[in-house]
């Protein structure tokens, strides 16, 4: 501004004292008015195009502040998802430990019954060895004896045991019971249950209501010459009797019927070894 005040001054000068000054002077200040009008041109494209730069300046200032307040803001939801993320981890880690716990547990407890169940099969088979081998030839004939479901069954044909429709063990029986008493006494650790089956020909004893009475009969027979002849602990011993409800085969011939006429002695692990496993089992973390 102050520029142009100065070319409207020396203007008026000029005029002023056009017929005061020579030619030469006059062009001289004719040529310094035309340069300071250049350089005011100059001047002014200068001071616009600053003001342009300036005006961008401040909005790029503008658009840095927001997005440096979008940053703060971003980093602060990032520090919130972060601490929620470290919580979360740090309760899984808790939880997945829990869980490691529990497998193992699970594991121990599985691996218990797994060597119990391998006890009681290695035992089973060598109990059953035992019998197979004490037993004669003869004795075989009526006597079978097999392992089913981890229990051992000796059934032993009525034909040997008893007379028809009675319920006197025979001295023959005593021969072969004596043998199986011998092994059930080197296994003291198993349960024995004595069960008494028939055929489906009703009985007609006067002292004898029915089937169901004679199968009983006989396994009670069985169990207190078990006990009382040799020496069987009373504790380890059960009898029941089944009837004709239990049958190995039909009873539409007479084969049939001499193979359901049995009396079966059960061998079993105690129950309650069994029983103090499940007890130990570990319980699940709801």
């Amino acid at each position: 501004m102050k520029i142009r005040y100065l070319l409207i001054g020396f203007a008026a000068i000029g005029m002023v004292s056009t017929s005061c000054v020579t030619n030469k002077k006059y062009s001289q200040l004719q040529q310094k008015y035309s340069e300071l009008e250049l350089v005011y041109g100059s001047t002014r494209d200068d001071l616009l195009s600053c003001n342009s730069d300036v005006r961008n300046l401040q909005t790029q200032l503008d658009n840095a502040n927001q997005q440096n307040r979008q940053l703060r803001n971003d980093i602060t939801d990032l520090k919130k998802a972060l601490g929620k993320s470290m919580e979360a981890n740090n309760q899984g880690s808790i939880n997945i430990s829990k869980l490691v716990d529990e497998i193992n547990a699970s594991n121990k407890y599985i691996k218990q019954l797994v060597d119990a169940k391998s006890k009681s099969d290695s035992l089973n088979i060598a109990l059953t060895n035992k019998l197979t081998r004490s037993l004669s030839t003869d004795e075989l004939r009526d006597v079978d004896v097999k392992v089913l479901k981890g229990v051992v069954y000796i059934s032993l044909s009525d034909n040997m045991l008893f007379k028809s429709g009675s319920y006197e063990v025979s001295q023959q029986a005593h021969q072969t019971l004596s043998k199986i008493a011998k092994i059930l006494n080197d296994f003291k650790d198993f349960e024995v249950v004595v069960e008494g089956n028939t055929d489906n020909v009703p009985i007609s004893k006067t002292n004898i209501r029915n089937n169901w009475d004679l199968s009983a009969l006989r396994a009670s027979s069985i169990v207190q010459v078990l006990q009382n002849d040799f020496g069987i602990a009373p504790n380890r011993l059960s009898a029941a009797g089944r009837g004709e409800y239990n049958p190995v085969s039909d009873n539409d011939s007479d084969l049939g019927k001499q193979r359901n006429r049995r009396t079966e002695i059960i061998i079993t692990p105690k129950l309650d070894q069994f029983m103090d496993l499940i007890d130990q089992a570990p319980e699940a973390d709801n």
